[in-house]
């Protein structure tokens, strides 16, 4: 139900599961392996697998912590979009690669919640796709000693809030990652296309 026309495709967006980005991320291994359990899912249903990565002066291109996190590797014919900004269709190629796929509808995944995830789910919203966020597959790292709330509160409240987000047609959803359903996704855009 996107508001972007002919575009009834789904894709799965990880966004910075870098080493040093989730190095001491909440929850790390089990956010690591439910994005790895959603990854595989998706190939196997024909669903687009789309990787963001983060570079900054902190966070240098080509540094080991630069790097995806060994677990998650991207297959040879799988897009990696480099990005500067929390958004991560600011300033790069995501929205025409998208465009290119068909896709309307992202599943998000990744880190860091309070700062690429926020930014990312309200630029996909803002821009027309439909857009998922998946509950157990976002982390952050503790910033409570800035004043943030413990990261499990983090992550709470942006699946609350998330869960009720709405706009002209356009829907926000917030799911665990046994639920997102691939096939059903897949099913539903090959059966738009058909009509």
């Amino acid at each position: 139900m996107s508001t972007l026309e002919g575009r009834n495709g789904t894709a799965l967006l990880v966004v910075d599961v870098q080493n040093d980005v989730v190095a001491r991320a909440h929850a790390r291994d089990e956010v690591v392996g439910a994005v790895a359990g959603l990854v595989e899912r998706a190939r196997e249903a024909g669903v687009p697998v789309v990787w963001v990565r983060h570079s900054d002066d902190g966070l240098v291109k080509g540094s080991d912590g630069w790097q995806l996190v060994p677990e998650l590797v991207p297959a040879g014919a799988e897009p990696v979009v480099e990005k500067e900004y929390g958004d991560s269709f600011e300033a790069t190629g995501l929205e025409e690669l998208l465009a290119g796929l068909g896709v309307g509808r992202l599943v998000v995944s990744g880190a860091s919640t309070d700062a690429c995830i926020r930014s990312t789910i309200h630029g996909a919203f803002t821009r027309g796709y439909d857009t998922v966020l998946v509950a157990d597959a976002h982390t952050t790292d503790d910033a409570s000693a800035y004043g943030a709330p413990p990261p499990e509160q983090v992550i709470a409240h942006t699946n609350l809030y998330w869960s009720y987000q709405s706009a002209p047609g356009r829907e926000a959803a917030v799911v665990k990652a046994a639920e997102v359903d691939f096939p059903a996704f897949a099913a539903a855009a090959a059966g738009a296309a058909g009509s």
